[in-house]
């Protein structure tokens, strides 16, 4: 896409992503009406309570790492491993039209780079750029690289990136075929119609990994097996001959390491790059009152930046889930807590205005079902999706239903 003032370069696809503009149709949750939400703030639902509660009944608290053992309600559905995270719709390739002044992508880390405000290894850090995200290159300079990356403008070692023709190449390697919405507050589906489930509500710029774009019943017909979902629930959503009658105005997105489907009017359609995030230093002290230990969890989080995701492990640097993440750097810290999203929200105590530390809860509409740390400055840091593995995301990117606190 084009670099808008220079403020970031975007990605289009060009040929079937000609049409431009696509929705999504995303409802606030556990609210009927399909209707535009105001904003997404922070609500602890009690349905969703009840749910954290419910799930804590049935789960047992490890005070040692487990992979997940509630069967009946996983961490997350894994996707199967032979699968790519979107499915081949373009005749084994993307055609791309790239509009921008000049290319740099951050392929030469292991996890992430430290984007700094000055060209100096002791200038303060304002962003990171996790492994293939991509850049606009102001210049390069004795070493350095000016670059914006999303909505961070700052300097990195120009040794870390690949730019111009190589990096125009591997754009179309590592580059991924996503939705960004394009309004407010959207409701995602459970499945493709507004009668069905609410699985989510998702913010506006926030961009979604493609599963699938060109639906047919058969795809519709594993997910439903693959996420569980209830004849119940698919007939209160009007039953199959409804799905299908409306299935080419959806398209199936990832949620973390879920799938839901959004309306293609709500979106748009684009092949784009990771971003950096914008990135600050936690300290103790200041109006918000932040403990050392809060303040100390959080910056110990970030280094953990960009490693694996694996369903079922908590090793910080060898792979986890989110509730593992977790899990394992409140260990560090001497807190003992469960395997599992929804009972780590039932052990947790609900506050309202979040501190460092402080663990978001999301729900898939029917239970809790990812977990992320708070980390000041309106961020989370979590285990998402083998895709993406750990990263740092808005902390209203989906509508929490919990804040949950285990340490002043």
């Amino acid at each position: 896409m084009k670099v808008l003032n220079k403020r970031y370069v975007k990605f289009a696809v060009a040929g079937v992503l000609a049409a431009g503009l696509i929705s999504i149709p995303v409802k606030a949750a556990f609210i009927a009406t399909e209707q535009q939400i105001a904003g997404a703030n922070v609500v602890v639902d009690e349905y969703c309570q009840s749910v954290a509660s419910g799930v804590l009944q049935e789960t047992s608290v490890e005070t040692e790492p487990a992979p997940e053992q509630t069967p009946a309600q996983p961490e997350v559905t894994p996707a199967p491993a032979a699968q790519p995270e979107a499915e081949d719709d373009n005749d084994g390739h993307v055609k791309l039209n790239l509009n921008y002044d000049r290319l740099g992508i951050a392929s030469k880390v292991d996890t992430y780079l430290n984007v700094r405000k000055k060209p100096s290894e002791s200038a303060k850090i304002v962003g990171k750029m996790t492994k293939n995200a991509g850049c606009h290159i102001y210049k390069i300079k004795k070493g350095w690289a000016k670059i914006v990356s999303g909505k961070v403008e700052g300097w990195v070692k120009s040794s870390y990136i690949v730019t111009d023709t190589k990096a125009e190449e591997l754009a179309t390697k590592v580059g991924r075929e996503c939705v960004e919405i394009n309004t407010n507050s959207l409701r995602v589906r459970a499945l493709p119609t507004t009668s069905a489930p609410i699985y989510s509500v998702v913010s506006e710029e926030e961009e979604f990994v493609i599963r699938k774009k060109h639906l047919t019943m058969d795809f519709v017909n594993k997910m439903i097996k693959q996420q569980k979902i209830s004849k119940e629930a698919i007939e209160r959503a009007g039953g199959m001959e409804a799905i299908q009658a409306d299935l080419d105005n959806w398209i199936c997105i990832t949620v973390d390491d879920e799938h839901a489907f959004v309306a293609k009017e709500y979106v748009t359609e684009q092949y784009s790059l990771k971003r950096a995030v914008k990135v600050g230093t936690v300290s103790a002290g200041g109006s918000e009152g932040v403990s050392s230990s809060q303040a100390s969890i959080a910056e110990y989080a970030k280094q953990f930046l960009g490693n694996r995701y694996v369903w079922g492990g908590s090793s910080l640097t060898g792979g986890t889930d989110c509730s593992g993440f977790t899990m394992s750097l409140y260990r560090k810290y001497g807190h003992s807590l469960p395997h599992n999203a929804a009972a780590q929200a039932g052990v947790t105590r609900s506050v309202s205005s979040p501190k460092p530390g402080d663990l978001f809860f999301y729900s898939n509409g029917s239970r809790i079902n990812h977990v992320a740390m708070y980390i000041g400055s309106g961020l989370v840091i979590h285990a998402s999706n083998p895709s993406d593995g750990i990263k740092i995301s808005n902390a209203y990117y989906r509508k929490p239903v919990k804040i949950g606190r285990v340490m002043n």
